[in-house]
C-alpha cells in the first residue's frame, strides 16, 4: 500500500516544517522520516485516501459534546424496547382526517370500498420501515468509511459512534420486519440508486453531504412523523428512539461541512449543488410508492398520477423534506440553483429555513 504524507500544521507545526523542509527525505534516515511521517499524520492510497491522524488535540467544542453525548445516550434494541407490544398488522384502521378520506375518494383505490384504503395504509407502514432497514444498512456502511476518510479526529470519533447508531437501527428494524411484517418490500430503485451514487464517489464531503445531509436529514423528518402516524404503538417506541441518534447525525454532518463549504470554489460548489438535485429528485420518485401500485395491482401510471397530485401526499414529501433544506441551508449550499430545483421539485415550501 502507497502512502503520502499529510502535514497538518495544526498542533504539530515543527513537524510540519521539518516535513516540507525534507522534502522527499533524501538525508532523512529512513526510521526517522518513518516517525515523523506517523506523527503528522498518514493518507493512505488505497482508493479512498484513507487518513491516519495523530493530532489528538480537542478543536471543535461542538463536535465533542455530540461525541459525549452519543455515549451517554446509547440505548439497547433488546431492552429498551418493549417487545411485548401486540402488532396486529392489517388490522381495519379507524377513519384517516376527512381530508385524507377525501384524498381516498379520488384515488384509483376508491373502486374497491373502504377497506381498500386500510390495506393501502399498512402497506405504506410497511414499505416505509423496510426503506428505514434499507437506508440505515447504508448508513452503516457510510458511516464506517466516513470514519476513514474525514480530515479530523473530532469528527472521526463522532463517526465512530454512528457506526454503532446504525448497527443498532438496522438490528431493531430488521426484528420488527421479521416479527410483524407479512412481506417486508426490497431496496426501492430511486433509494438504491441515490446510495450507489453516495459510496462510489471518493471525496469524503461528497459521501457526507450526500448521507449526513440528503440521507439522514429526512429519515430524521420520516421517523418522526412516523411517531405520530403509523399504525401500532411498537413501531412508534422505535422510531421515537431511532429519531434521537439521528437528530445527532445530521448535526455532525452540518459541522463537518459548514466551514469548508464557506471556501468552495464556484466549479465545486456546482458539484455539490448538483448531488443536492439529484439526491432531491430520487428522493421524489420514491415516493411516488411505485412498488406499492405494484403489489396491490393498481395501473402504475394512475398510482403515480395520484400521488404527485394528492394534496396530502405532496405536503407529506414537503414535510419530510424540511429538515433536508434546512440542513442546506446551514452548510450554505440553499444557493439559487437549489432553491429553484426544489420548487420544481414541489419540495420546497414547507420548511422556515434559516439561511
Amino acid at each position: 500500500m502507497n502512502a503520502t504524507i499529510s502535514t497538518p500544521d495544526i498542533g504539530f507545526p515543527e513537524l510540519a516544517r521539518r516535513i516540507r523542509e525534507f522534502g522527499a527525505g533524501a538525508s532523512m534516515p529512513a526510521a526517522a522520516r518513518r516517525r515523523v511521517e506517523i506523527m503528522a499524520g498518514l493518507t493512505f492510497d488505497d482508493g479512498s485516501s484513507s487518513r491516519l491522524l495523530v493530532d489528538y488535540e480537542p478543536h471543535h467544542p461542538q463536535l465533542r459534546t455530540l461525541y459525549e453525548n452519543a455515549q451517554q445516550s446509547q440505548w439497547s434494541a433488546v431492552n429498551d424496547v418493549d417487545w411485548t407490544q401486540q402488532v396486529e398488522f392489517g388490522r381495519p384502521l379507524p377513519d384517516d382526517s376527512a381530508f385524507a378520506m377525501a384524498g381516498f375518494e379520488n384515488s384509483p383505490l376508491a373502486a374497491r370500498g373502504r377497506g381498500m384504503w386500510d390495506v393501502f395504509r399498512w402497506e405504506v407502514q410497511s414499505w416505509l420501515v423496510s426503506q428505514f432497514l434499507h437506508g440505515e444498512q447504508g448508513a452503516l456502511i457510510v458511516a464506517g468509511r466516513l470514519v476513514e476518510l474525514v480530515p479530523d479526529m473530532d469528527t472521526k470519533l463522532c463517526l465512530a459512534t454512528q457506526v454503532v447508531d446504525e448497527a443498532r437501527h438496522v438490528d431493531v428494524f430488521a426484528r420488527y420486519l421479521r416479527e410483524h411484517v407479512p412481506e417486508p418490500y426490497p431496496l426501492s430503485g430511486p433509494l438504491e440508486s441515490l446510495l450507489g451514487d453516495i459510496l462510489d464517489d471518493s471525496r469524503w464531503d461528497i459521501t457526507a453531504l450526500g448521507m449526513q445531509i440528503m440521507v439522514e436529514a429526512l429519515a430524521l423528518a420520516s421517523f418522526r412523523l412516523a411517531d405520530r402516524t403509523f399504525h401500532d404503538g411498537l413501531i412508534r417506541q422505535i422510531a421515537r428512539l431511532v429519531a434521537r441518534d439521528e437528530a445527532r447525525h445530521v448535526s455532525v454532518g452540518v459541522l463537518s461541512l459548514e466551514q469548508l463549504y464557506r471556501e468552495l470554489t464556484t466549479a465545486e460548489l456546482a458539484d455539490r449543488e448538483e448531488l443536492v438535485l439529484d439526491a432531491a429528485e430520487s428522493t421524489r420518485r420514491r415516493f411516488l410508492l411505485t412498488d406499492i401500485w405494484e403489489r396491490l395491482d393498481v395501473v402504475a401510471a394512475e398510482g403515480v398520477s395520484y400521488a404527485e397530485h394528492d394534496e396530502v401526499m405532496v405536503l407529506y414529501r414537503k414535510a419530510i423534506f424540511s429538515r433536508v433544506i434546512v440542513a442546506l441551508g446551514r452548510v450554505g449550499l440553499l444557493t439559487d440553483r437549489v432553491r429553484e430545483g426544489l420548487d420544481k421539485l414541489g419540495l420546497s415550501g414547507f420548511a422556515q429555513v434559516r439561511a
